[in-house]
């Protein structure tokens, strides 16, 4: 019977349009309403089906790329090694999250730079704002691949994040730049963010609560205009929040899910989603 219901959701995922969305070069699955469909029937109820039947999050590894308990994650991206500095003590507070890494940050920065290396993202020059930095890998990545980067988070975790770009992009052979400022979703950006309009919107592990989602919402239509691409790594912890999500982000956004075989071939995980959106 599960056999049937994982080849009745793959048949499904062998019928969704495949188009290309925003600057990203490659092909997405892209969520398409049905006019009169019921809350059940959603494309985004549909979307989460399909992605706990066929990936099975819960039967992958989780933190398959991180090691939250220690003090730092080496990684090697655009040819330098890095060092991610992590806090795992904070972890212990309420509602922070951000001060150690999660496999969803390493798979978007790698994704990134894979991208680049194969010719369907082009960063050089490109102003790109990171929502919900953390501890900066992507951003780092985004700078290095020649991109000019905002990063962004909540006023007590900026600590954390400048001390990341110095150590990691300090020591210059770095193509593009990487500035840290404060950013609470919802409220109004500063103007360095939006004069202009960014030309990319990143962010990972930031779909966490439904409480969250407007705000999220709210910062991404702030931040982007009708030329602008978003990038959107996710841990698949709760189904329930990304329907949430995905419902409300398709009243103004054009979504698109990556297939991993776009990833980069050595960061992959059934736990990790990548979304493409555009404002619609």
């Amino acid at each position: 019977m599960a056999g049937e219901v994982v080849a009745e959701q793959e048949q499904v995922e062998e019928e969704v349009e495949m188009v290309k969305l925003g600057s990203y070069g490659g092909m997405v699955r892209v969520l398409v309403q049905v006019e009169g469909d019921d809350e059940e029937d959603s494309a985004a109820a549909e979307e989460t089906m399909l992605l706990w039947g066929i990936q099975q999050p819960t039967l992958s590894k989780p933190n398959a790329f991180v090691a939250q308990s220690s003090l730092n994650l080496p990684l090697d991206a655009c040819g330098h090694s890095l060092s991610i500095l992590q806090s795992p003590s904070s972890l212990g507070t309420p509602g922070v999250t951000g001060s150690v890494m999660w496999d969803s940050g390493v798979i978007l920065g790698k994704f990134l730079e894979h991208a680049v290396d194969s010719g369907t993202l082009h960063l050089q020059g490109k102003k790109i704002v990171e929502l919900g930095s953390g501890c900066g890998l992507v951003g780092c990545i985004a700078a290095l691949l020649g991109g000019q980067v905002i990063l962004t988070d909540l006023p007590d975790r900026l600590r954390l994040l400048k001390k990341n770009i110095t150590v990691n992009l300090g020591q210059g052979n770095v193509r593009g730049s990487a500035t840290v400022t404060e950013f609470t979703w919802g409220d109004e950006p500063d103007p360095q963010l939006i004069e202009p309009l960014p030309d990319f919107v990143v962010g990972s592990d930031v779909i966490y609560s439904e409480g969250a989602v407007g705000d999220l919402l709210a910062a991404l239509k702030q931040l982007c205009g009708s030329e602008t691409t978003i990038f959107l790594a996710g841990e698949l912890r709760n189904d329930a929040i990304l329907e949430y999500f995905l419902e409300a982000a398709m009243e103004d956004f054009l979504v698109g899910r990556v297939d991993q075989e776009q990833w980069h071939p050595d960061y992959c995980s059934g736990r990790v989603v990548l979304y493409v959106l555009v404002k619609k």
